[in-house]
């Protein structure tokens, strides 16, 4: 992927008093109008600081749930904002809606350094809809447009792609850092490079785990996808979740795996359990031994030896998916012991967004990572080789 510029090639002389649109994202967990984790409201600081210490009149753009193009009072900015004003120590409006003549003027009476969030861009149809006039509407806001949104990056939207149609737009320090891990460890990675991929469905990952062949050393594959895989194989599986339908497209992996340079790993053990319950009874059988009354919810203390054995000579690992259903107690020992050994290794460790990031959240093991991706959606189509629109659409070096 070609190089992109960032705001690091934007100098305090260029941006003096000029109005720099960032694409957030701060679509944050709310309960009843109180942020649960501002984890995305700190990620953006040190682009929002940098853009304010060199002069310009910083604009915030951000969705918040997903209205559908109303105006929903609960969807509001305002707590965003008021959270923001908190950690920069400074006020932080919030335009009374994201393009008109009232947000223009509102923008225009900022001075260099001040910080305006827009309303809800979601609040407009126009916005997911990649409207070419709302666009334009948002882009005669700003000079420059800072895209600062990975979980975004992966829509075309007005707000993350259409608006740079019509103002040169930049990487912010998050993204270039997402870029940076993301790509780094696929076009130019530290080797041996493991790729741990989860996640219940082979639909969802088929994708990631074909571009990942030959790319990567060792492909461990986990999760409830694996039940697909044991039916392609001609296995029992129980009452396991599975996609029949994905069996062929399972096979042609298998047979195209067998030739690849990369070696694929499968579970070699599973708990299984009598019932999709945390108050099942579970036992640990050999992958192709699964009762047929029985389905499978983790990974077994075997396959965690074996990725341990793999882990621990590996320079880079990308994880993305958890290995059983780990929001249920007594189906989270799998993932979270494979959460433990990436904490404990030496390699450079990604995780790509999502559940993992999720399961490694709930372990207690963030600052023992050395990236954590923001965006789940958008990391997976990167590591499936995809075109990510919002960074197609920057400026290139």
């Amino acid at each position: 992927m070609a190089a992109k510029k960032n705001i690091g090639d934007l100098s305090a002389d260029r941006l003096q008093g000029k109005r720099v649109l960032v694409r957030v994202d701060f679509n944050v967990p709310m309960k009843d109008g109180v942020i649960s984790d501002d984890a995305r409201i700190r990620a953006a600081l040190p682009t929002i600081q940098e853009l304010c210490s060199k002069g310009a009149k910083v604009v915030l753009a951000t969705h918040l749930g997903r209205p559908d193009g109303n105006v929903v009072e609960s969807m509001r900015v305002a707590p965003v904002a008021k959270q923001l004003s908190v950690l920069l120590g400074k006020p932080v409006p919030v335009a009374s809606d994201c393009i008109g003549d009232a947000v223009k003027a509102q923008v225009e009476a900022l001075k260099p350094g001040d910080v305006l969030m827009l309303e809800n861009v979601r609040f407009h149809k126009e916005e997911t809809d990649n409207d070419p006039s709302f666009a334009k509407a948002l882009s005669e806001l700003a000079d420059v447009f800072v895209q600062e949104a990975f979980g975004t990056v992966h829509r075309a939207h007005a707000s993350t792609e259409g608006v740079a149609h019509f103002i040169p737009g930049y990487a912010g320090h998050l993204i270039q850092k997402e870029l940076d891990f993301l790509d780094g460890a696929i076009s130019n990675p530290k080797r041996p490079l493991v790729a741990i991929i989860g996640g219940s469905k082979v639909s969802t990952k088929m994708g990631v785990l074909s571009h990942l062949l030959d790319k990567v050393d060792v492909l461990i594959i986990g999760g409830g996808m694996t039940f697909t895989f044991l039916l392609a194989k001609g296995l029992e599986i129980g009452k396991s979740l599975s996609e029949k339908d994905r069996v062929d497209e399972a096979k042609a992996f298998l047979k195209k795996a067998e030739s690849s340079r990369t070696r694929v790993v499968f579970p070699v053990d599973q708990v299984v359990a009598d019932a999709f319950s945390a108050t099942a009874t579970t036992q640990i059988v050999p992958i192709n031994r699964i009762p047929a009354d029985t389905l499978g919810v983790d990974v077994g203390p075997a396959t965690v030896a074996e990725i341990k054995e793999i882990v621990a000579s590996a320079k880079t690992i990308l994880w993305n998916g958890p290995l059983g259903v780990f929001e249920m107690e007594p189906f989270s020992h799998g993932t979270f012991a494979v959460a433990k050994l990436l904490a404990e290794s030496n390699a450079i460790t990604i995780i790509g967004g999502g559940d993992s990031a999720a399961a490694i959240a709930q372990a207690g093991l963030i600052e023992k990572m050395t990236h954590i991706s923001t965006g789940g959606g958008a990391s997976l189509e990167f590591l499936e080789g995809k075109t990510l629109p919002g960074i197609a659409v920057l400026e290139t070096k």
